[in-house]
């Protein structure tokens, strides 16, 4: 019986040693944004999975609070078969509240380009030194908000010239960063955008 004890007693050590190397060698998700709050804006239709479901994961997975934002509050659907329940409308977000704001692309955030509400909440963000974000078609909706003007930014290429017209500094990078705000090209950068996203946040923390 004190053999079983003991080998069951190594067993559980051997276990907790190993749990504990891979913490330190980030085989576990640190939560360095806990305390930390987001809004993600999206179309109603025709947002794109990737690009909310993607950032969304490693924002929550470093201990961030996601909140989504949307033009309704019925059910949104992405180009790819994502459904979402927005937790509020786009006209009820009080920036303040928030550490970052996020317009997710896709075919349908052009609904956003025009919108004062819209141009406000960026403005107002990058205006109290939040983050201020949009991947894909989305960083038009900066652009036309004026507070791309002299700032190096990216989009899918399609909108390149609406980005140059509002005065940006178009790079074609996946993902491109001027001072608070950051910028993304399309699905295929959103785990890079969702990353650089989360690293600001944490340089905000720290200062």
């Amino acid at each position: 019986m004190r053999k079983v004890f003991a080998l069951i007693l190594v067993t559980f050590m051997a276990l907790t040693l190993f749990s504990c190397s891979r913490s330190k060698q980030g085989g576990e998700v640190s939560k360095d944004l806990a305390g930390k709050r987001v809004v993600m804006i999206i179309a109603h239709s025709g947002f794109r999975d990737e690009e909310f479901m993607e950032p969304k994961e490693i924002l929550e997975g470093e201990g961030a609070e996601v909140v989504v934002a949307s033009s309704s509050l019925d059910e949104a659907h992405g180009m790819k078969g994502a459904t979402v329940k927005p937790d509020i409308l786009l006209d009820d977000i009080d920036v303040s509240k928030f550490d970052a704001v996020i317009f997710v692309g896709g075919v349908g955030a052009s609904e956003y380009w025009n919108n004062p509400k819209a141009h406000q909440i960026a403005k107002e963000a990058l205006d109290s030194g939040k983050v201020v974000a949009a991947i894909c078609i989305a960083p038009v909706t900066l652009a036309n908000a004026g507070i791309l003007k002299g700032k190096k930014a990216t989009v899918f290429p399609s909108e390149r010239e609406k980005l140059r017209a509002a005065g940006a500094i178009y790079t074609g990078r996946d993902v491109e960063e001027d001072g608070m705000i950051v910028t993304g090209n399309g699905p295929s950068a959103a785990r890079k955008f969702g990353q650089t996203i989360a690293e600001k946040l944490k340089e905000e923390k720290e200062s």
